[in-house]
């Protein structure tokens, strides 16, 4: 098993992304952590187990959210699923954030100054309606944060070398997220929900991006726009632990 582990976080924080190597599940889906791409649920249970327990956290603390590429930002009081909702917050030291990634993007949020943590999963349709500052806004208005308080990481996902997109998305980003190749638009979803971000109040130096792409680094990752339904999901947590 190989884990993806943030640096920018301060302690009192546990964080983590899975990648698709290790676990039960049979070739292409490894280290498969969803129970929505058709895999065997005993292998899916097995791998969380896998995951989850080797970062010390058991399966039934989990918060898990629905993913609809919407808007919805749900306060995770209790362990279980959410859904309809594409981000999560809590205060609950006994509460870990999960959020699921196969191309779009993940983003995990700490402020070490109110204690609380975020999850959000960014699609392009996300990205462009701008759930990563919501996801902000949400913290500060439940939890009293200060935006120059948190620590963002944007986790794996397709860059802007991969994620190709048609004319009626790419009108949706500002034109220096857009790259053009000959006649094919690229979409620097990273680099959007950075600047989201930026904008929200973090400071630059507060907030890390993952290096790997989804598409292009296959023996790392499941990648939905790679493999189509043969393809896996990762998980990304975090947690309170202090």
């Amino acid at each position: 098993m190989r884990v993806i582990k943030p640096s920018i976080f301060p302690a009192g924080v546990c964080a983590a992304f899975s990648t698709r190597i290790g676990g039960v599940s049979p070739p292409p889906l490894g280290m498969n952590l969803s129970d929505r791409v058709g895999d065997d649920p005993e292998r899916v249970k097995k791998n969380r187990e896998i995951f989850f327990g080797g970062l010390g956290i058991s399966v039934d603390r989990l918060a898990i959210p629905g993913q609809v590429h919407g808007m919805t930002i749900a306060k995770a009081t209790l362990p279980g699923h959410y859904p309809k909702t594409d981000a999560l917050i809590t205060d609950r030291r006994d509460v870990y954030l999960c959020v699921s990634a196969a191309d779009c993007v993940p983003i995990i949020m700490y402020d070490p100054i109110r204690r609380v943590a975020a999850s959000v999963h960014a699609g392009w349709r996300g990205t462009a309606a701008g759930i990563a500052s919501a996801a902000i806004g949400a913290l500060t208005t439940e939890f009293g944060s200060d935006p120059s308080d948190i620590y963002a990481y944007i986790g794996p996902s397709a860059s802007e070398c991969c994620y190709v997109v048609g004319q009626e998305v790419a009108e949706r980003f500002p034109t220096d997220f857009i790259r053009r190749r000959e006649d094919t638009l690229f979409v620097d979803l990273k680099g959007a929900n950075c600047r989201l971000l930026i904008d929200a109040g973090l400071g630059a130096r507060r907030i890390e991006i993952s290096p790997f792409c989804t598409i292009s680094d296959a023996h790392l990752f499941h990648s939905h726009r790679r493999d189509g339904n043969r393809a896996g999901r990762m998980m990304g947590v975090i947690g309170l632990t202090a």
